[in-house]
């Protein structure tokens, strides 16, 4: 195919011409254009490159990051004449046998994506068996590709939709081909990359003594391998051993740890970062379990807590704390940057989140050894020591060595002449801001006394180089953040003024782009405005025409590169939030919100150009700073409602930036509350998108829950006004509903998003019910009655409701009662588990769903005597 290469031409009509000769050939013969693809990928005497590209189409015709996409793609591959089908895979298999590695890497890719359409519909049985069958006798290459499809198809396919027999297969020809015997380093390398995407499918045979110690075995040998890329790969696997079955691996701790101590000091960095990512695993395993059970383990638990970290600890943190001194002179200070210091620091975080106080004795001898060494390596690593134990470990034991600490790290912030040094100090002041600040001990580390010297220092440090004034400004952040609960007076007020000129300076240095230090510049200005008393609220108030001016400068000027339009987008985004915040600090007092309103119409102005500047997308920020100023000015945002709208319904359009979408959703709810019945006449306009955005199989999933809650909003706001949404409304939320009832089995993040869900459905039922109260239309809602109870029955029944849940459910049950009257109090007494679920809430811990509970207890024993 010609034109695949032409596709691939530098001469951009060429390029162009070829595209769309392509796209006009899928869409008028999409069997004969997948075929030729496969043909061309088969084909040994095309170009690489050609058969690279015609693989690369192929794959991107069966697969695509988006939902609703990737479901049309895997329909339109299943509705193809299956002779066509069968004739794109022969192909395909072929392939695999190519002296071009390229091309059998593609063709692996390739058969893995159809294998995930087409297995869960029972279709393609025999290509398991015909990859089997591949591995033995063959040449090396082909057993090489073969195991390679075998990992992307362990990838691709969920482990339910293969048979035992076919997984034990899979597993033993995989694990033969790690063997050293084999021989060849590329069949060893594809083996032990394709365990590792088996390894989920391997439940059955980590439950079976043998089975198991023969894989770990072979695991763990393959870490010994002379090949780098094995070594890297079997760490790889035992990583994600460590985290499927970390239950499994006692009798083998022993010689892990043996393993991983001998890769962290000696093996080449990609390998030795696998190493300590096993440790940090380990840590997240234990930290989950430690948190969920705490130390109530009984023999039911469902994994108890083995301790592999405590067990470990006199030798673990030694060889940790030898990595903080491998730093690299030019290691990148921005984030993103990865090497083994800062794996060795992480990890050594994780450890003491892991054991808690029981790390400090083996740290601090480090600390105080290394901390005032001539070598930068030395002083750095023990204050990146100090900084990664701060969490975990109780203040008491903490706060006397911070306090011993603190002045020397002052120093050192200001002093040290190594940038590197200067930047894990301004760090770990962060981190003990963030972590002791508010703790309750007899000595606390921030006191009148040295609070001026922390200011200063920090202010100091704000005009040092970029990666070290970024951190001086986080450190600040969490300072400002300490005082957030502090009132009437805030031991900050007296730095007030200078502490926000200094910020302001740095949102202007010429290197304020390098390591974030603009966005950290502004979003510690926005804690430091959020934490303020009303003490600085005249202060505050100055701050509004200077953001104000700084959002104008970024609406003036020429037309702008697609760089320069990003970056004053980034900019823009970072003023709206500033606005946000400040209106929402001024506007919730009644001294400074009179004041404030002055420039409610400027201000408004400037977000309105700003969307003006955007065209086809809204700025998130923008929209979430028109929220805060709805929520401000009340019932007066009505006068900025028919310009605004036309961005409104832009925002709740918008599928692709579904977080546009969601937080445009979020502003519809701040709308309702602000302008209450004067949000009617934009209803039918907000009502109808709603609607075609819950239809639409494009929308994100998250989006849903709060546009199920804007419907609550939009009802408590228009009242019985609401009612010609009911019949479209209604049938949403019971279809909802009933999909959110049922979560057995679930993982945590499905019961998350369900519980959102649910919330979202009784946030909506919660407005409708309350916006009809009082009103001759009430008996409307009276057939939905049965199947709000119902919901309510099943949500109780399921028992994996979380508290915000449980609060908004019972106070459903209340708002029926309170509304329907005695309509509702009969349904209540015949409802399965009502009563039961009064009761529980009334017996709740939780204050609020305690006060819910008993306001529903009221509501329905009204009802019930009526």
């Amino acid at each position: 195919m010609a034109m695949e290469v032409n596709a691939q031409s530098i001469d951009g009509n060429v390029r162009k011409h070829a595209e769309e000769s392509l796209k006009q050939f899928q869409e008028q013969n999409l069997p004969g254009f997948l075929f030729s693809l496969s043909g061309e990928l088969a084909n040994d005497e095309k170009p690489v490159d050609s058969r690279k590209l015609a693989g690369l189409i192929l794959k991107n015709a069966l697969d695509a990051k988006e939902q609703h996409r990737k479901l049309e793609l895997v329909q339109r591959w299943l509705s193809l004449d299956n002779n066509v089908k069968g004739q794109i895979k022969a192909f395909l298999l072929k392939t695999l046998a190519s002296p071009v590695p390229d091309a059998r890497s593609t063709a692996s890719q390739v058969i893995a994506k159809i294998a995930g359409i087409e297995l869960p519909q029972r279709q393609w049985p025999e290509l398991i068996g015909s990859l089997l069958s591949n591995i033995h006798q063959l040449p090396a290459h082909v057993k090489q590709a073969t195991l390679e499809t075998l990992g992307y198809l362990c990838e691709e396919v969920s482990p339910d939709v293969v048979d035992q027999d076919h997984v034990n297969k899979i597993l033993t020809a995989v694990v033969q081909g790690m063997n050293a015997s084999e021989g060849n380093n590329d069949v060893r390398l594809a083996a032990t990359r394709a365990l590792y995407n088996a390894l989920g499918f391997a439940q059955a045979n980590f439950s079976n003594d043998m089975e198991r110690d023969y894989i770990m075995r072979v695991v763990c040998e393959s870490t010994l391998s002379p090949e780098v890329k094995i070594r890297q790969a079997a760490f790889e696997c035992l990583v994600s051993i460590s985290s499927t079955y970390y239950e499994k691996l006692a009798p083998y701790i022993q010689d892990i740890f043996n393993i991983t101590a001998k890769a962290v000091r000696e093996d080449d960095e990609p390998v030795a970062l696998q190493a300590i990512e096993f440790w940090s695993s380990i840590c997240d395993e234990e930290i989950d379990i430690l948190e969920e059970y705490g130390g109530d383990f009984t023999g039911d638990s469902e994994i108890p807590c083995f301790y592999f970290i405590k067990q470990a600890l006199p030798a673990l943190v030694p060889m940790l704390l030898e990595t903080l001194l491998k730093q690299e002179e030019d290691q990148d200070q921005d984030e993103g940057a990865w090497n083994i210091a800062m794996a060795g620091g992480t990890c050594l975080g994780l450890v003491a989140r892991t054991v808690g106080d029981d790390i400090v004795q083996l740290v601090m001898p480090f600390i105080e050894e290394n901390i005032t060494k001539p070598d930068w390596r030395q002083r750095e690593a023990a204050t990146y020591a100090f900084g990664s134990i701060l969490e975990g470990p109780s203040p008491d034991k903490l706060t006397p060595l911070v306090n011993v600490a603190l002045n020397f790290m002052l120093t050192a912030l200001t002093k040290d002449p190594n940038n590197h040094v200067k930047d894990t100090t301004a760090w770990t002041l962060g981190r003990i801001f963030e972590f002791l600040h508010g703790s309750t001990v007899d000595t606390p580390i921030i006191t009148q006394a040295n609070c001026q010297q922390i200011v200063t220092v920090l202010l100091q440090s704000m005009k040092d180089v970029a990666n070290v004034a970024e951190k001086a400004c986080g450190a600040l952040y969490f300072l400002a953040q300490g005082y957030e609960e502090v009132s009437p007076s805030s031991p900050l007020t007296p730095y007030f003024q200078e502490i926000v000129q200094a910020l302001l300076t740095v949102t202007h240095r010429e290197d304020a782009g390098e390591s974030r230090l603009r966005t950290a510049a502004y979003e510690t200005l926005n804690e430091v405005v959020r934490c303020s008393t009303d003490e600085t609220a005249p202060m505050v108030l100055q701050l509004v025409p200077v953001i104000m001016m700084e959002l104008h400068n970024t609406l003036e000027g020429q037309k702008l590169s697609s760089d320069e339009r990003e970056k004053q987008g980034e900019l823009q985004g970072l003023l709206c939030g500033c606005l946000q915040v400040i209106i929402q600090k001024l506007g919730s007092s009644e001294p400074t919100k009179y004041v404030f309103m002055q420039y409610a119409d400027q201000i408004m102005g400037l977000f309105l150009r700003v969307f003006a500047c955007r065209s086809a997308t809204v700025h998130e920020e923008a929209m979430l700073a028109i929220g805060a100023l709805a929520y401000a000015t009340g019932p007066d945002f009505a006068k900025y409602m028919p310009e605004f709208y036309k961005y409104l319904e832009m925002g709740l359009q918008n599928f692709e930036e579904y977080q546009v979408c969601a937080v445009t959703v979020g502003v519809v709810g701040d709308i309702c509350r602000a302008l209450e019945d004067k949000t009617l006449p934009y209803c039918d306009g907000i009502m109808t998108q709603l609607l075609k955005d819950l239809s639409s199989n494009q929308l994100h999933r998250s989006v849903k829950p709060p546009i199920f809650s804007s419907f609550g909003d939009i009802a408590l706001a228009i009242g019985e006004n609401f009612e010609k949404y009911l019949m479209y409304a209604m049938p949403m939320l019971q279809s909802a509903a009933e999909l959110s009832a049922h979560t057995a089995d679930a993982d945590d993040e499905i019961t998350e998003y369900t519980n959102s869900l649910r919330n979202g459905i009784l946030e909506a039922y919660s407005g409708i019910l309350q916006g009809f109260k009082n009103s001759p239309k009430t008996q409307l809602l009276i057939p939905y009655a049965p199947h709000i109870l119902q919901f309510l029955d099943s949500m109780y029944m399921e028992k994996d409701m979380d508290d915000v849940v449980m609060k908004t459910a019972i106070g459903v049950l209340g708002d029926l009662a309170d509304t329907l009257g005695s309509n509702a109090g009969s349904l209540i007494q015949q409802s399965l588990s009502s009563k039961d679920f009064l009761n529980e809430c009334l017996s709740s811990d939780d204050h609020m769903i305690k006060e819910s509970a008993e306001w529903a207890k009221l509501a329905i024993s009204r009802a019930i005597s009526v």
